[in-house]
């Protein structure tokens, strides 16, 4: 049952959202979301035979074939109709679902993350799977009412939780959170957590608080996590990060140069030049080196794409 599914070229009329940043994850060209279908459960059920469907384990994780690609089953040979199946929108006119795999107990070769699938899956089915995966984390965490601790039933597709007993309603929810890109001209401020591998080294990132201006967050974040205190930042672009349900919102920032001082959740941070972003980058084309040095964020993080667009521009800059 089911097949490796490999999409049809993009329509030329699907909207593409030109910006500063690009290269990561999660944020070229996906599927349709349709939200007027959420509320005609008939037409759900109607392209319920032919739609493609994502099948999640409980850990997150999706079935895949032998190949490492997306194992994408059809309504039909799931039968019934989509239930409590999520409604993901439409994808070169097909509809897309997921459902959990403890639901339909189908079996697959492989299980993929979504870290791995944003490495190697097209585009879209990436972008697919981590809202499927960000929807099903928040409906996990929503099978009761807030309010009464009623049990929630799931309707408009999957999108809106309302408690049987008080019909309060809960809706999904995305946690913003700031990532920064901080430079005192010729040297860039990364930082590192424990909990990280060895040797890698991010940019300083943290959530929004309530009342709070996302350029607010950004000097705040900044001097609590390293004591370095920003003169004026710039939005760049945004990632949806599905680990469990942040989105990204990247920034570049101009600071003075304190020297940076950690306590709490940085394990250390540090400024660095030109030069040493250069021999991070070159060390990942050669992974046998010996040399011992900094690793950076992974190419599918805006973390990454932000270090990029500093450092190219350093480069222009030095070279005009």
């Amino acid at each position: 049952m089911g097949s490796g599914y490999h999409p049809r070229a993009v329509t030329e009329n699907r909207p593409r959202f030109p910006a500063e940043l690009s290269g990561f994850a999660f944020s070229g060209e996906t599927l349709t979301r349709a939200d007027a279908l959420r509320d005609d459960p008939a037409a759900l059920a109607g392209l319920w035979p032919q739609a493609r469907v994502i099948v999640l384990e409980a850990d997150g994780s999706a079935l895949a074939d032998a190949g490492g690609q997306l194992l994408v089953v059809s309504g039909a040979e799931l039968g019934g109709g989509p239930g409590t199946a999520l409604f993901l929108g439409m994808l070169d006119e097909s509809a897309w679902f997921s459902v959990d795999a403890e639901a339909v107990l189908l079996t697959a070769p492989q299980r993929v993350d979504l870290r791995r699938a944003a490495a190697a899956w097209p585009a879209a089915l990436s972008g697919a799977f981590a809202f499927a995966r960000a929807m099903q984390h928040w409906r996990s965490r929503t099978r009761h009412c807030g309010i009464c601790g009623g049990a929630n039933e799931f309707r408009r597709g999957g999108y809106v939780a309302r408690c049987s007993a008080c019909g309060n309603e809960q809706y999904p929810r995305v946690d913003p959170a700031v990532i920064v890109a901080v430079s005192d001209g010729p040297r860039l401020l990364l930082g590192r957590q424990a909990s990280w591998p060895p040797r890698r080294y991010s940019l300083v990132a943290g959530f929004v608080e309530p009342g709070e201006s996302l350029e607010q967050t950004v000097v705040r974040e900044v001097l609590e996590e390293t004591q370095v205190r920003v003169r004026s930042c710039r939005y760049l672009g945004a990632q949806p990060w599905p680990f469990p349900g942040a989105l990204m919102l990247g920034f570049i920032a101009d600071a003075e140069a304190d020297p940076p001082c950690v306590d709490g959740e940085l394990e250390d941070a540090r400024w660095f030049s030109v030069e040493e972003i250069a021999a991070a980058r070159q060390r990942e084309f050669d992974p046998g080196s010996d040399e011992v040095g900094i690793l950076l964020a992974p190419r599918i993080s805006i973390a990454r794409s932000l270090i990029e667009h500093w450092y190219l521009g350093r480069l222009q800059g030095q070279a005009s």
